[in-house]
């Protein structure tokens, strides 16, 4: 193959090449870039002319006043992005271990959250601070909220309907992922090409409490498809215990998105051909006004929160 790299490659490209590489990739005007990064429009068109003789090929293409990547510049464009984010993960772990937070931190989830997003936030906060303990319980958004409320709980992550301001709390969207439904491989729906809402109705269900916001948010759906919810269900929170119900009986469930095309691919589960109109598709996390000031572990959590977010944003959906 063809070495198309001009010499120097590894030694030739800087931080200040990738920055301006991923900024054009997202912004496509120099003067936008320049805005930015705060530096001069020349100095911008300098940094892209020094790359490309760096690379050895054309990586932008002009038109009119717009800069697209080519192929090879998208490409490299994604290579930066990883660089730089791991760059930038490498300097929150740092600050946080010079930092020396120490303490604990206790947080209440649903279970259609945990496995998307605490892994790897909590791996990257022990990371970050090893002597800081983490405890986790699961429960719904209404059981939570007031174990919040009471400082028994320092932080909320749930999935939320019809988002609201709540007195005393603050609160910062996470991800969005939609929920799809779910039923195990021997379903007699399993295969079928087209199902409308009526088709599943009579079937048993495995929904969340009566008591919950997802079990309301589920109600209004049936609602909305001019249909009376499911009288013949099953309340659980167990995904283990849903997902084995799903394989011993005909019973449709709700997954996340990811957790259903994973069961699936491993052949546990099929994701009927529903529309669930955006239903719980939205993360947020809560915790008390001003506790994230006054509790550094707190805060530092927050933080790995958001940084494990934004490794979930980069992993598109199938």
């Amino acid at each position: 193959m063809r070495k198309i790299f001009g010499k120097g490659f590894q030694k030739g490209i800087t931080l200040r090449h990738l920055r301006a590489l991923v900024a054009l990739s997202d912004l496509k005007l120099v003067a936008r870039v320049s805005k930015a990064l705060g530096v001069t429009q020349p100095a911008v068109s300098k940094q892209i002319v020094e790359l490309e003789r760096i690379v050895g090929v054309p990586i932008v293409t002009r038109d009119r006043n717009r800069l697209y990547l080519t192929p090879i510049g998208i490409r490299l464009a994604n290579h930066a992005r990883q660089a730089l984010g791991q760059i930038d993960r490498a300097a929150f772990e740092i600050e946080a271990m010079v930092s020396g937070v120490s303490g604990s931190v206790s947080i209440g989830v649903v279970s259609s959250v945990a496995p998307t997003l605490l892994p790897g936030a909590i791996a990257l906060f022990k990371r970050s601070t090893p002597h800081a303990n983490v405890s986790v319980s699961e429960g719904h958004f209404v059981e939570l909220l007031p174990q919040l409320e009471a400082g028994v709980l320092d932080l909320v992550i749930a999935r939320i309907w019809q988002p609201r301001e709540l007195a005393g709390i603050d609160q910062m969207a996470l991800f969005s992922e939609p929920v799809v439904v779910v039923a195990g491989q021997k379903h007699p729906l399993a295969h079928a090409g087209e199902l409308t809402w009526a088709d599943v109705v009579s079937y048993p269900w495995i929904l969340p409490q009566p008591n919950s916001v997802a079990r309301q948010a589920i109600d209004a759906l049936f609602a909305l498809n001019a249909l009376t919810p499911p009288t013949n269900t099953i309340a659980s929170l167990s995904q283990a215990l849903n997902l084995e119900l799903l394989r011993v009986m005909p019973a449709i469930g709700l997954l996340p998105q990811r957790l259903a095309q994973e069961q699936a691919a491993l052949g546990r589960t099929v994701i009927l051909p529903l529309e669930t109109q955006d239903l719980l598709s939205e993360a947020r996390c809560f915790w008390r006004k001003d506790q994230a000031s006054q509790n550094p572990t707190l805060s530092l959590f927050l933080k790995c929160l958001q940084e494990s977010t934004e490794d979930i944003k980069t992993i598109p959906f199938d």
